[in-house]
C-alpha cells in the first residue's frame, strides 16, 4: 500500500471506469463538432482577478471556494473554477473576434477547482465539457446550444432529465427589478453574509437553497413581470425554437444559476435521479462579460456540462455504455521465437488499427490464456516453435473456443475477416 492517497475531494480514474467518462465526454463534444465549434484548451490557473471581474466577487466561488495562491514572482493566480471566463480571455487574446466571422464557437474539456464539502456529485477537482458562442446576439444561438446539450444526453441513452429555463434581463431591465428585489429581501430575517448578498447582488438570494430562505421568498417580486419588451420578445424567441425542435423544458422564474455574469436566457439540466446535487449542467447569455475583462462588447452564451454528475446520472438510471473492449486480439508466444515473430505481428495489426496485446513477461500457457480472457479480447493469436516450423500460428475465438491454423502471412487479413 503506498502511504499517499488522492487528495481529500478528489477522484482518481482508473480503468475500466475511465472508459465510461471517456464516452462520455466524446458523446458530449460531438454534437458540438458538428456545428461549427472548435477546439479550446486553456491554462489550469489564471490571474485571480479574471475571475472576481467574470465570475463575480460577491459569489460563493470567489469568496470561499477559489483556489487562490500567490507564486514566487508575487504574482496571484487561481485554479480555474469554471471554463468560460478562461475561454473568453483567450478568445479576446487571439483577436479570434477581430477575423472576421462571428460567433466565434469554440468548445472545451478540462478539470476545475472548488474548495466545497465533498459529497457524491459534488468534488474539490471535477471535470466538464464546455461550449461557447462568442460575439453574436441571436435567439437561436441560445436555442443551438440547448438543443446540442439535449442531444448529447439523448444520445448517451439519458431521458430522465429536465430543462430549466428563464431569463434574467439586461442592463435595460434588471436594474428595475434589482432594486424592488432589494427592497422585499431587507424585510426579510436574513443572516449577516444573507444580506450582504442582497446588497451586491440579490438575485443570487433567489438561488440559496437553504430551506429557512426560501421560505421566505414566498411573494417575492417575479423578474418576468419586470422584463423589458425586448428581452420578453427575444424570450419568447428561444422558447418557440426549442419547442418547434421538440426540445421539452420548464419555465423556471426562480433560476438564476450562480455566476454573476448572466444575462438574460438562462438554464439548467437537473437529474431528479441524484438527489440534491441534481444540476448536471447549464448556462445562459452573458452579454457584458467581455467587458467585465477588459474587452469589447461581445453578446455570448454558453454552457458547461459536468461529467461527473453525467456519470451518476447514467448510473441513476441503469444506462450501460456499449464501449468497445479495450483489446481485440491477444498474442500468446510459446518460447522466445514466437515471442519475436508474434511481436510483429501484433505491431502489424494495430498499424491497421486492430486493437491488440500481447503477453508480456515470459508467462506459461495457462496464465497467458488467463491473461487473454481477462483482457476482453475476441480473439488470441497462439503460437510456439512447431507452429512456426510449418509457418502457421493458432487463431482462438475465446467466445466460442474454436482453434484454427492460419498461415502466418494471413494473419492479418483472416484477423480482420474474423472482427468484421
Amino acid at each position: 500500500m503506498s502511504t499517499f492517497k488522492a487528495p481529500k475531494g478528489t477522484y482518481d480514474l482508473i480503468p475500466p471506469q475511465s472508459a465510461t467518462y471517456l464516452a462520455v465526454r466524446e458523446a458530449i463534444a460531438a454534437p458540438l463538432k458538428n456545428s461549427g465549434y472548435g477546439y479550446v484548451e486553456t491554462p489550469g490557473f489564471e490571474n485571480v482577478e479574471l475571475f472576481a471581474r467574470g465570475v463575480g466577487e460577491s459569489t460563493d466561488i470567489v469568496t470561499k471556494e477559489m483556489y487562490a495562491f500567490e507564486t514566487k514572482g508575487g504574482d496571484q493566480l487561481a485554479l480555474r473554477p469554471e471554463g468560460t471566463a478562461s475561454v473568453l480571455r483567450a478568445a479576446l487574446e487571439a483577436n479570434l473576434h477581430k477575423a472576421g466571422n462571428l460567433p466565434v464557437k469554440l468548445w472545451y474539456s478540462g478539470s476545475y477547482y472548488r474548495y466545497e464539502r465533498p459529497q457524491k456529485g459534488r468534488y474539490r477537482h471535477f471535470s466538464q465539457v464546455g461550449a461557447e458562442a462568442i460575439g453574436a446576439e441571436d435567439p437561436a444561438l441560445d436555442a443551438e446550444l440547448i438543443i446540442l446539450a439535449d442531444q448529447a444526453y439523448r444520445a448517451l441513452g439519458l431521458r430522465n432529465f429536465r430543462i430549466l429555463l428563464n431569463s434574467l434581463g439586461d442592463k435595460e431591465c434588471r436594474p428595475v427589478y434589482r432594486a424592488a428585489l432589494q427592497d422585499f429581501l431587507r424585510g426579510l430575517d436574513l443572516d449577516e453574509d444573507t444580506r450582504r448578498r442582497v446588497d451586491i447582488n440579490p438575485l443570487r438570494v433567489l438561488d440559496d437553497k437553504r430551506e429557512s430562505v426560501q421560505k421566505q421568498l414566498d411573494g417575492a417580486p417575479k423578474l418576468r413581470d419586470y422584463l423589458c419588451e425586448a428581452c420578453k420578445a427575444y424570450h419568447e424567441q428561444v422558447r418557440e425554437l426549442l419547442t418547434a425542435a421538440g426540445v421539452a423544458f420548464e419555465d423556471d422564474e426562480k433560476l438564476v444559476r450562480g455566476l454573476d455574469y448572466y444575462t438574460r436566457t438562462t438554464f439548467e439540466f437537473v437529474h431528479d435521479g441524484l438527489g440534491s446535487q441534481s444540476a448536471v449542467g447549464g448556462g445562459g447569455r452573458y452579454d457584458g462579460l467581455s467587458e467585465m475583462i477588459g474587452g469589447p462588447a461581445l453578446p455570448s452564451v454558453g454552457w458547461a456540462l459536468g461529467v461527473d454528475r453525467t456519470v451518476l446520472a447514467l448510473e441513476a438510471e441503469g444506462v450501460t455504455l456499449d464501449i468497445p473492449a479495450a483489446t481485440a486480439v491477444y498474442a500468446v508466444p510459446l518460447g522466445e521465437e514466437a515471442r519475436r515473430v508474434l511481436f510483429g505481428v501484433v505491431t502489424e495489426l494495430r498499424r491497421s488499427g486492430i486493437a491488440t496485446d500481447f503477453a508480456f513477461g515470459g508467462k506459461g500457457l495457462k496464465n497467458a490464456m488467463k491473461s487473454a480472457n481477462r483482457s476482453g479480447a475476441r480473439l488470441a493469436l497462439v503460437a510456439g516453435e512447431r507452429d512456426l516450423a510449418e509457418g502457421i500460428v493458432q487463431l482462438k475465438d475465446l467466445e466460442s473456443g474454436e482453434q484454427t491454423a492460419v498461415a502466418l502471412d494471413a494473419v492479418a487479413d483472416e484477423v480482420r475477416r474474423t472482427l468484421g
